[in-house]
């Protein structure tokens, strides 16, 4: 029995193969804070800027993709997206956080970080020569964390979690050689929201081998008793992808 069953996968798995292909995609540039804002505890903390109370820095980037074409219209992906970004600075006032006190004026250091792992399923509902678009579903799971110290101590506050998000790509050709992408993740919810997209212009160097430039935005975050976190970050973007 257990025989005919790898006989059988093996079989399936090569009958996709034949009618697929796999995508890579890395993309690379500068991310730019744009917002950054933090209370923790969301009730009792203080609330302070990781933009304008201390000061980031631009900060390089990196994300990778695999992506699984079938059937034309079905696509399955993978993206390792991490992000982390670190403040410095001093602060005129005390800040209570994760219920540890930072006396004002002091040298304060604080990382940010918003690591993503992300396996989406999207369905081309539109295809036409100059014209796709489709819509999914990501299932992200968010590795986060954000600390604050100075010279004495140190205060961490985590967090995993699964988050549930809406994907979407319009592709629209332009001639042969370029075509505009809008693409992302994004949803609202009581809980907090999380956005994602990205606009970019490709160049297809062959069949196999395109090159963008564009620009993302991430931007979301939470309001609750435990958290309160919102931030943008705007991203400069170089990318390439390659089809086997």
């Amino acid at each position: 029995m257990i025989k005919r069953v790898t006989i059988l996968v093996m079989i399936l798995i090569s009958a996709v193969c034949l009618w697929s292909e796999f995508e890579v995609d890395m993309e690379s540039g500068a991310i730019i804070t744009g917002y950054n804002e933090v209370r923790i505890p969301g009730d009792e903390g203080t609330k302070f800027s990781l933009k304008d109370d201390l000061k980031t820095d631009i900060e390089p980037f990196f994300r990778a993709k695999l992506i699984y074409h079938f059937n034309a219209k079905h696509h399955i992906s993978m993206l390792y997206a991490p992000l982390s970004v670190t403040a410095t600075g001093k602060v005129d006032r005390d800040i209570i956080y994760q219920s540890k006190t930072f006396s004002a004026n002091t040298d304060l250091e604080s990382t940010y970080q918003f690591n993503s792992y992300r396996l989406t399923y999207r369905y081309d509902f539109v295809r036409r020569p100059n014209l796709t678009f489709g819509v999914g579903f990501t299932g992200k799971i968010r590795d986060a964390y954000i600390t604050l110290e100075d010279s004495e101590k140190k205060a961490e506050k985590k967090n995993v979690g699964f988050v549930p998000i809406i994907n979407f790509r319009l592709d629209w050709k332009l001639s042969q050689k370029f075509n505009v992408i809008l693409d992302g993740d994004a949803l609202a919810a009581p809980q907090g929201r999380a956005e994602d997209i990205a606009l970019s212009l490709n160049y297809q160097l062959g069949e196999k081998l395109g090159l963008r430039v564009g620009y993302r935005m991430l931007e979301g975050g939470a309001d609750n008793d435990e958290v309160y976190t919102f931030s943008l970050f705007h991203y400069l973007v170089v990318g390439a992808s390659y089809r086997f």
